[in-house]
C-alpha cells in the first residue's frame, strides 16, 4: 500500500485546541482509509455479517426448540434482541486483529514518519470499524425478518436501541485496540479475542435466560455488559425481557447500565490503547 502525504495529516500550531483539532482531522483520513480497505476487501466483513447470520440460524433452528423463555413469549424474538449486543460486542476481536497486522507488518512504523498525531491512527482504526456495525445491524433486522422478530415499541425506541448498540461497540473496539497493542502478532491477537470475548458473549443473556444458571454464574451474567445491552434491546423492541425480573441494578436498568459500561470501558482502554501504541511505536 503506497502512503502520501495529505495537508489534512500535518500538524501546524502547538496550542492545545490547535493539535486537538489536527488530530481530529487526523482521525477522519486515517478512518477513511479503513472504510475504503473495507470497501476494496468485502471479506472483511464475515465477522458483522456471516458470523452473526450463522448464530441466528443455528439458535432459532437447531436450539431455540429446546429453550423455554420465563414467563412465555417467543424465544426468536428474545433472541434477536439479544443479539444485536452480542454481534456488536463481538466485533472487537476483528479491532484486535486489525491493529496488531497493522503493527506487526509495518504499516504503523510508516505512519509514524508522517507528521500526524499519534491518536489519530487508532482512532481511525476504531471509527472506521464503528461504521462497519451499521451492516452487522441491517444484516441482524433483515434476519431478524425473515425468522420471525418484530418491533413491537416504534421506531423512535427502536433507533435507540441500534444508538446503544454502537456505543457499547465503539467502547469494545477501544479494548480491542488495545488488545491489538499488547502482542506481537494477529495470531495472538485472534487467541486473545478467543479467550476473552467469547466467554462475555455466552456467559450472558443473549441466547439463554441466566435464572436457570448456577448462582455465582447469574452474578457473573447479570454485571456482564453484554446482558446489559442485550436486556436494553429487548425492552426497547418491546421483545420478551425474563431478565427485567432479576433485582440485580443492570437487569432492573439495562440502558443505564449500557451507557455507565460504555463510558467505563472508554474511560479506561481509550488512553491506555494509546499510551500502549506510543511506546511501543517508540521502540
Amino acid at each position: 500500500m503506497t502512503l502520501t502525504f495529505n495537508p489534512l495529516l500535518a500538524t501546524h500550531d502547538e496550542s492545545l485546541p490547535s493539535r486537538a483539532w489536527w488530530a481530529l482531522l487526523n482521525s477522519f483520513v486515517l478512518a477513511r482509509r479503513g472504510v475504503e480497505r473495507v470497501v476494496r476487501e468485502p471479506s472483511q466483513l464475515l465477522d458483522v455479517t456471516i458470523q452473526p447470520l450463522i448464530f441466528v440460524l443455528l439458535f432459532v433452528y437447531v436450539f431455540g426448540s429446546a429453550i423455554a423463555v420465563p414467563g412465555g413469549g417467543s424465544y426468536h424474538e428474545y433472541l434477536i434482541g439479544g443479539m444485536f449486543g452480542m454481534a456488536l460486542v463481538g466485533t472487537a476481536q476483528g479491532t484486535a486483529v486489525g491493529v496488531s497486522t497493522d503493527m506487526a507488518t509495518g504499516l504503523t512504523d510508516r505512519f509514524r514518519s508522517l507528521p500526524i498525531a499519534r491518536s489519530a491512527v487508532l482512532t481511525g482504526r476504531v471509527v472506521a470499524d464503528l461504521l462497519t456495525e451499521v451492516v452487522a445491524i441491517v444484516v441482524l433486522v433483515v434476519t431478524g425478518f425473515a425468522v420471525g422478530w418484530r418491533i413491537h415499541n416504534g421506531l423512535a425506541d427502536a433507533f435507540l436501541a441500534f444508538g446503544l448498540c454502537l456505543l457499547i461497540a465503539f467502547a469494545m473496539t477501544w479494548v480491542g485496540a488495545c488488545a491489538g497493542t499488547m502482542v506481537k502478532n494477529p495470531e495472538a491477537a485472534a487467541a486473545v479475542g478467543f479467550i476473552f470475548f467469547l466467554p462475555m458473549v455466552f456467559i450472558s443473556n443473549t441466547f439463554v435466560p441466566t435464572q436457570g444458571m448456577p448462582h455465582w454464574l447469574q452474578v457473573v451474567a447479570n454485571w456482564n455488559p453484554v446482558s446489559a445491552v442485550a436486556s436494553a434491546c429487548r425492552n426497547l423492541f418491546g421483545n420478551p425481557n425474563p431478565s427485567s425480573d432479576i433485582s440485580a441494578w443492570p437487569m432492573q436498568h439495562p440502558e443505564l447500565a449500557t451507557v455507565a459500561w460504555s463510558i467505563a470501558l472508554i474511560a479506561i482502554f481509550a488512553p491506555l490503547a494509546v499510551h500502549l501504541y506510543r511506546r511501543k511505536t517508540l521502540r
